[in-house]
């Protein structure tokens, strides 16, 4: 028997630390011989804390778990052998939880919540580094990983979808002597964590899978590129690459086969602009992160003037599984040119908020309500925002668009790294593209006019809309701004900036043209919103008089209260702390 404790960056935000510490100090009070371990996060962001208990082959997980219910646990659950069934969120028994998993398929995040992250014995217990052994022992040559990794049809989870196959066949072309391999861990996408998660839960199936990639390109040396922001990731590889090192994974005549690989972690200082290719490199070398004119490209010139591979996380972790069941196991799920799973990270308006893995060609519809449970409260859903801040916002009605790199796109977002962004019908979709437009501009490394100048403009316009004083030819400047920043940009940040507000200006039209004329249908724009008590509705309990941070409220106990226009800043609280639903935004 054992103890797991979820400590990713999510489980430790919601306390796993402390329930950790508190499950230690009872299980050594109570003399009770129970290792408790950390694992990573297995996906249930909406159910941290999670503590799973594994006895003999059997393994029951309690979701929400705080240091106070430590103790009934212990009690009843290990010393009493009966479970607290109201905490248990996954067993062999049919829980509600359960179509969480039923639809996804677990390959990117097959040992995420399952092994210890830090220790390299349970990685290689489930099967790690017998990918590279596999194919150093029985001396593959490139050309037969490349038609494996073919085979596959998985594509780059970065973002832009290039065949894996290929950007590795022409690094392994490329001449000279010197080549590099990179990992892109320059996750930088608000609402994305699907990199790290991996990283932190999984990190040696990432070195693997560069493992994999540097021999069949030749490369000798490489880097993981990840954010310093991301400190528990960072902490992690570290001991990764520590201890693959030491076992001689890592390092000179890699298992005896005179295969050399050494690999070194650069942190990144935040900058969403590194996540292009040429950016991150300027980066590792010690330049500003700007993106440079291809041709050349990475795999021709590189790293200091070298060919060069880059893939991301999500890619490599993927690589291991595909080298040991063939690609054809991968290739035969998914649909079209779509090939295999993708990993996306469920936030906003979401029931079920957190990191799944799902098979190429299920429906946005089916991953809305089958697997992540619906829309909180059960209100309507408005849009998705995929792809981050470069991808777009894809209405309701196209929900039955199927996850697919092409289909996708042709909605106007892209698949990107695998953010979603779910939106019901409070959100203000306007907002929404002024908020992506902020970050976009903010994070433009200057080089190009339109990128610079453009989107600030862009902004401008924004700004003055969500504050009722839009004007309508404004809407033609925007789109026609938009546009240009798109065609003349030299890198992807720029070239798809603009996409939150061409797909929002393309399906919520009306909502724009409401905000020139004074409204804001989704009542979020504070300029153009005021509040209301209903006197039929209040029954003047007096909360929202208490919570009011002006004093705009005013009315005797048990009658109906009204609001002062005069003194009302609009923040919203008298509406969200009112238990009769008698406040409205109108």
């Amino acid at each position: 028997m054992k103890i797991l404790v979820g400590t990713g960056t999510c489980g430790i935000s919601a306390g796993a630390l402390s329930v950790m510490e508190a499950l230690k100090k009872e299980v050594k009070e109570r003399d009770l011989e129970i290792p408790v371990e950390e694992t990573g996060c297995c996906g249930m962001c909406y159910r941290e804390v999670l503590v799973e208990i594994r006895d003999n082959g059997r393994s029951r997980i309690y979701g929400e778990v705080t240091p106070k219910r430590v103790s009934r646990i212990l009690e009843e659950d290990i010393m009493g052998h009966s479970p607290v069934e109201e905490w248990i969120v996954k067993d062999h028994k049919a829980r509600d939880d359960d179509s969480f998993f039923a639809r996804q398929k677990r390959i990117v995040l097959r040992n995420c919540g399952i092994i210890n992250p830090s220790s390299i014995d349970e990685y290689i217990a489930h099967g790690g580094y017998e990918a590279i052994r596999k194919i150093l022992e029985n001396h593959w040559t490139p050309e037969t990983i490349v038609e494996v990794v073919k085979k596959s049809g998985i594509r780059g989870r970065g973002g832009a979808g290039f065949p894996t196959w290929m950007k590795w066949k022409f690094a392994h072309e490329a001449p000279g002597s010197k080549k590099y391999f990179i990992c892109n861990g320059d996750e930088g996408d608000p609402g994305a964590f699907m990199d790290r998660s991996v990283l932190e839960g999984d990190p040696h199936s990432v070195i693997e899978g560069m493992l994999v990639g540097a021999y069949t390109t030749g490369a000798s040396e490489g880097y993981i590129y990840v954010r310093a922001e991301y400190p528990l990731a960072v902490k992690r590889l570290r001991k990764a690459i520590k201890d693959a090192s030491a076992m001689g994974f890592l390092g000179k005549d890699i298992l005896g086969s005179g295969f050399s690989f050494t690999l070194k972690l650069k942190e990144g200082a935040g900058a969403f602009v590194c996540g292009e290719e040429t950016a991150l490199i300027a980066s590792i070398e010690g330049r500003r992160g700007m993106p440079r004119v291809r041709p050349p490209f990475p795999a021709q010139k590189g790293l200091w003037g070298h060919p060069t591979t880059i893939n991301n996380v999500e890619t490599l972790a993927n690589i291991p599984w595909i080298i040991l069941n063939g690609g054809d196991a991968f290739g035969v799920m998914g649909i079209d040119r779509s090939r295999g799973t993708k990993v996306f990270a469920m936030a906003g308006k979401i029931k079920r908020s957190g990191l799944i893995e799902v098979e190429m060609g299920i429906t946005l519809r089916d991953i809305i309500y089958q697997v992540c449970g619906g829309i909180v409260n059960d209100r309507p859903l408005k849009a998705l925002q995929l792809g981050g801040p470069s991808g777009g916002c894809v209405p309701t009605s196209l929900i039955d668009t199927p996850v697919d790199y092409e289909r996708i796109t042709q909605t106007g977002a892209i698949m990107g790294s695998g953010g979603v962004i779910v939106m019901d019908d409070t959100t203000c979709m306007v907002e929404v593209a002024r908020f992506f437009i902020s970050f976009t501009q903010n994070e433009s490394c200057g080089k190009c006019v339109f990128c610079r100048i453009g989107t600030k403009r862009m902004l401008e316009i924004l700004d003055r809309l969500v504050a009722g004083k839009g004007k309508e030819e404004d809407l033609r400047i925007l789109e026609d701004l938009a546009q240009k920043v798109k065609s003349t940009s030299l890198c992807g940040l720029g070239q798809t900036a603009p996409n939150p507000v061409i797909t929002t200006l393309q399906y919520f039209a009306d909502e724009y043209r409401a905000h020139i004329e004074g409204r804001c249908p989704a009542h979020y724009c504070r300029a153009l919103i005021r509040y209301e008590i209903s006197s039929e509705l209040c029954q003047g309990c007096g909360l929202c008089t208490r919570k009011c941070p002006t004093g705009a409220i005013t009315g005797e106990k048990k009658k109906a209260h009204v609001i002062s226009g005069e003194l009302c800043v609009k923040c919203g609280i008298c509406r969200s702390v009112c238990p009769f639903s008698a406040v409205t935004a109108i």
